[in-house]
């Protein structure tokens, strides 16, 4: 099994509205995946965005493929993340320029968050990253509990 997207990663947005993909997440891109193209868009349900290498881009629209677009639920999913995907490549130091609508969808101006979640990268304004992985601030029994029944 390859690796998957994996780490937290701390960085500032440039001056230009790009920013870095780590070290470690390219290396993940160029071993696994056959194409450097990328997609960035909105989160369907959190104040951040996510970055998708192209066959993951891909396996997510063969499972948004066919489902009834008179769902409201598809097409709230649809138009907040298909709508909103911009297609990219990375230059030859890693950075990615965020669309700017992207960037004030998801709240991201300077000191940014970038995470690896397996399949996917996340970019998270850094106050806004620090609130949702506090736990002060979230039901730790319950999610406890909901991880177990999960088996984790």
């Amino acid at each position: 099994m390859m690796a998957s997207f994996t780490g937290t990663y701390y960085y500032t947005l440039d001056p230009k509205g790009r920013i870095i993909i780590p070290s470690p997440l390219r290396e993940i891109i160029a071993a696994k995946y056959d194409s450097p193209k990328i997609y960035i868009t909105n989160a369907a349900f959190d104040k951040c965005l996510h970055i998708y290498p192209d066959a993951e881009w891909g396996v997510l629209e063969e499972k948004v493929k066919g489902k009834p677009t008179t769902d409201k639920a598809i097409q709230y999913y649809m138009r907040r993340v298909f709508s909103a995907a911009a297609g990219c490549e990375m230059d030859k130091n890693g950075r990615v320029m965020v669309p700017y609508e992207l960037r004030q969808n998801a709240g991201i101006a300077d000191d940014i968050v970038i995470v690896g979640l397996m399949d996917r990268i996340e970019i998270w304004d850094k106050k806004r990253w620090d609130d949702i992985t506090d736990p002060d601030k979230v039901d730790v029994d319950a999610y406890s509990q909901k991880l177990s029944e999960y088996g984790i």
